[in-house]
């Protein structure tokens, strides 16, 4: 699987270069969906060129990390993976969990805690 190892080279190496960059996080999450929406892409026009896919789990893989909105965008811009069950369902749960990761972290930082008391 070439492209899979292409793919998760990508997601590495943008893990480590948003490393070394300031406001990392934010880095990390452009890049990530950035990579989201280009693996989305390519995976849609190997598909209709009858060439080597993206497997699912990658595309998964991807929005779990946080590239989740560049799936949803990609998935309306490139109209892929829209009706594809099960993956709508993992896809779905990617988000929920991703979102709840994200609320929790809020909730344990002391800027939900500045917020509170204005």
């Amino acid at each position: 699987m070439r492209i899979n190892q292409l793919c998760y080279s990508l997601l590495v190496l943008s893990l480590i270069a948003s490393y070394y960059i300031f406001h990392s996080f934010w880095v990390w999450l452009l890049l990530a969906n950035t990579l989201t929406v280009l693996l989305y892409g390519a995976d849609k026009y190997a598909a209709r060129s009858g060439w080597q896919r993206v497997p699912e789990k990658t595309l998964l893989l991807f929005g779990l990390v946080g590239g989740w909105p560049g799936g949803v965008i990609a998935q309306q811009l490139f109209r892929h993976k829209t009706q594809k069950q099960p993956f709508k369902t993992w896809f779905a749960l990617s988000v929920i969990v991703n979102v709840v990761v994200l609320v929790g972290l809020l909730y344990q930082s002391e800027w939900l805690e500045q917020i509170t008391t204005l």
